[in-house]
């Protein structure tokens, strides 16, 4: 157990507000985190995690305490120093890092993205360069996007040196020996890269806040706190694991989140709740849907193995029922999302598109202007001459692929429906209906929520039933957790389109085997209904990236 700092005298603050009672689990929380002991909190989808936080925050206030909350971003930073006391500082992993190490490489910020072959170039891989390995051919466009991924990879991690097992496999050249064969040609230019990365002023490396963010925890920081509260700790890199683990022997640690909304493994996160050396508490009543929802997140939960069950309200009912008009549309990937828009435009709504439209409208003209052989004038890819060298960049290089889903989106649907479609859109407090993917939605609710067809069953397995019906194949976890983000982001009413398939799982029913499975949803599609998808975990949704911190 961590023994606290000795309290410093404060004068005694008023008690924080709570739009409700709390709960033993949150008294028992306050009372752990008053005792001193290093704490796991997983807190289940409405819960009252931000109140519970905001209850340790000001009883540490009251014992003289000082302490730092760090966040997933920025946003979510901002709320939380709303809700928190003076003495607690409310930031993210990156706003430290750039406090520390990122400001003196303000000069390399924001530079013109350019193809990864000619950043290879300039690390002095030649433009005909082309080796064999084993039965693949690896030419320098291919090295280059190699080496710019194994810096990725070491900036992702918590070791102190770049390193073989940092060089992603090659498609042809998977075994172990040709991959050592890799690894000797990808290593010395990864480590060029990575001492370039270190010259402030300049430099061929496009400078990314991974960057600045590795060089911190590579100088072993030592964050000045009495304690410490780890937000969505489900989603921690290496790199911020090992910094805030580090920082145990001077300052309480408690990391809180939900490990089965962990959906961010495919940008190199980890869910660091699990294993950490702490007492484990939890929070299971969710103060934001009734009974009914809390039994259909369970399900999902279950086919996990959560360490958590939900509760819902009594004093709320939502409804699982089909709705036209839903509040919110979550989708699966970006290409579901634009498609939503367009259908609910098509309907006469007012539509938002989360996180907003503006950014996306202004980069898919200037990949309007490309896709028709003339040159971009924003200034992200204004260093491209071509729709497919913007293709390539977007597909090959790490530091290109927050660009993945426009370039999809435009090859799915063409700029001329895009286009349109985007300028039409309005901000989220004007409009009736806000079009999400399920990522962009995690941390938020609507009063009603439609799930979008493009979460489909998995695919079924060579296998029939007694009744000759195929069996289907198991559930993918990752994307079991994104369900589960995606179920709960309703208060009042739920329509689980996309999702009915799980009433005909046999995972998605958690009564004794023998019992009578559920009907799908009036008007929606069983199992069948959707075609299938290969696995999707690995790139995630693709979203468009903001700069962290």
């Amino acid at each position: 157990m961590h023994t606290p700092h000795r309290p410093r005298p404060r004068p005694q603050p008023l008690a924080p507000a709570h739009a409700h009672h709390p709960t033993p689990e949150q008294h028992a929380a306050a009372e752990a985190f008053s005792n001193g002991s290093h704490l796991v909190i997983q807190a289940g989808a409405g819960t009252g995690k931000t109140t519970t936080l905001a209850m340790l925050a000001h009883s540490a206030r009251r014992q003289g305490r000082l302490g730092r909350y760090i966040a997933f971003n920025r946003a979510v930073a901002r709320h939380a120093a709303r809700r928190f006391p003076a003495e607690v500082a409310c930031t993210t992993a990156h706003a430290l890092a750039y406090t520390a190490v990122g400001r003196r490489y303000q000069a390399r910020m924001n530079a013109p993205r350019q193809a990864g072959w000619r950043t290879g170039a300039a690390l002095g891989i030649d433009d005909g360069m082309c080796v064999r390995i084993g039965p693949r051919k690896v030419n320098n466009k291919a090295l280059s996007s190699t080496v710019l991924r194994t810096v990725t990879r070491f900036c992702q991690s918590a070791d102190r040196e770049i390193a073989a097992h940092h060089v992603p496999p090659l498609r042809g050249a998977e075994s172990a020996p040709l991959h050592t064969q890799l690894t000797g040609l990808v290593l010395p230019y990864a480590r060029k890269a990575w001492a370039d990365l270190q010259h402030p002023d300049h430099g061929a490396v496009r400078f990314e806040h991974d960057h600045y963010l590795k060089m911190w925890a590579l100088s072993d920081p030592v964050i000045p706190a009495d304690f410490l509260l780890l937000d969505e700790a489900q989603d921690t890199n290496p790199v911020v694991e090992q910094v805030f683990t580090a920082q145990r022997d001077h300052a309480q640690l408690v990391l809180v989140g939900d490990s089965a909304q962990a959906i961010y493994g495919w940008r190199g996160a980890r869910d660091v709740m699990t294993g950490f050396d702490g007492r484990q508490l939890s929070l299971s009543r969710s103060f934001r849907f009734g009974p009914a929802l809390a039994a259909e997140a369970n399900r999902w939960l279950q086919i996990v193995d959560a360490p958590i069950r939900l509760t819902g309200s009594p004093s709320l009912r939502t409804e699982l029922r089909g709705t036209r008009t839903p509040e919110a549309i979550l989708c699966r990937t970006n290409a579901g999302a634009m498609v939503e828009v367009i259908r609910q435009l098509d309907a006469g709504r007012r539509v938002a598109l989360a996180g907003g439209g503006a950014s996306l409208s202004a980069l898919a003209r200037a990949a309007h202007a490309l896709e028709h052989g003339r040159r971009a004038a924003h200034p992200e890819l204004t260093l491209f001459a071509s729709w497919a060298e913007l293709r390539e960049y977007a597909e090959c290089d790490p530091a290109g692929r927050d660009l993945l889903p426009l370039i999809e989106l435009v090859d799915e649907h063409g700029s001329q429906a895009l286009l349109p479609a985007l300028d039409r859109l309005v901000p989220e407090e004007s409009a009736e209906v806000t079009v999400s993917t399920a990522h962009r939605a995690k941390g938020r609710e609507w009063a009603s929520v439609r799930i979008a067809d493009d979460f489909t069953a998995p695919d079924d397995l060579d296998e029939h039933d007694e009744d000759g019906a195929p069996v289907p194949g198991p559930i993918d976890l990752d994307e079991a957790r994104l369900a589960y983000v995606a179920v709960t982001r309703a208060r009042s009413l739920l329509d689980i389109g996309g999702l009915s398939w799980i009433n005909t799982h046999p995972a998605g029913d958690p009564r004794p085997t023998g019992a009578k499975p559920r009907e799908p949803a009036q008007g929606k599609h069983s199992k069948h209904s959707a075609p299938t998808q290969t696995r999707r975990s690995e790139r995630g949704e693709n979203t468009l990236q903001k700069s962290p911190g």
